[in-house]
């Protein structure tokens, strides 16, 4: 979780329990568990006033990105957390992150004092919280099943359920009670530098698997405004 800079391709599936089984059958020989390999991920997205990012992104353009706030457990003043800037163009995703104790974000969010951490990175961050305005908007919590390629460690595979939302709670915190996006089934997300190899591609198609456009903050925007995803 150290890594502040990722470039590669990311591909989003959505497959019923009855899938994962299927397809966990056909792969799992040639996968390990990752070093995190289930946990609970604790997000807050940030936008402004109307919401310029996020229908942005449901427009489907060919560049979108999109600002949040992370962390792998609820998070006391001494925390590690990372904030982060997500950036995709075509099918090319860039995600760059600043590692930051969760009492200097809150100093960065509530007064604009800047932590001390990668300046870059941070620079860049900051100029889109003011160009944008941006604010808390929106909380999502999910659970996720993670693996890699034993062949290769840069081809991850994640599931993700459970997932929770709340336009009110925007401070990371559990989630156990608030809104379910849906009640089964998992997002899939294949990441990888070099593509993905032949005989996975052929599984899915075995398995009428397709590549679908699943974004969790567009369909839960879709969810409760009505919004054509």
């Amino acid at each position: 979780m150290a890594i502040t800079v990722m470039n590669r391709c990311e591909q989003k599936y959505f497959i019923t329990e009855d899938l994962y089984d299927e397809l966990m059958k056909k792969i799992e020989s040639k996968l390990e568990k990752d070093k995190y390999f289930k946990e609970t991920i604790y997000n807050i997205y940030f936008d402004n006033e109307n919401n310029e990012l996020i229908y942005k992104s449901i427009s489907k353009p060919i560049y979108k990105e999109k600002i949040r706030l992370r962390s792998y457990e609820v998070p006391k003043s001494n925390m590690v957390v990372f904030l982060e800037i997500k950036k995709k163009y075509k099918d090319i995703t860039n995600k760059r992150r600043i590692a930051l104790e969760y009492s200097d974000l809150i100093n960065y969010l509530d007064n604009g004092i800047m932590p001390n951490t990668n300046k870059q990175i941070l620079s860049e961050i900051d100029y889109c919280f003011k160009r944008y305005n941006l604010k808390p908007v929106i909380n999502i919590t999910y659970d996720r099943l993670a693996y890699k390629l034993k062949e290769d460690s840069n081809f991850r595979i994640t599931f993700d359920n459970n997932i929770r939302y709340s336009l009110d709670e925007l401070k990371l915190s559990k989630l156990d009670d608030k809104n379910i996006l849906f009640n089964s089934g998992y997002i899939m997300e294949v990441k990888s530098l070099n593509g993905l190899p032949i005989w996975f591609n052929k599984i899915l198609t075995e398995l009428k698997i397709y590549p679908t456009s699943y974004s969790k903050i567009n369909k839960i925007y879709a969810k409760i405004g009505g919004v054509y995803v």
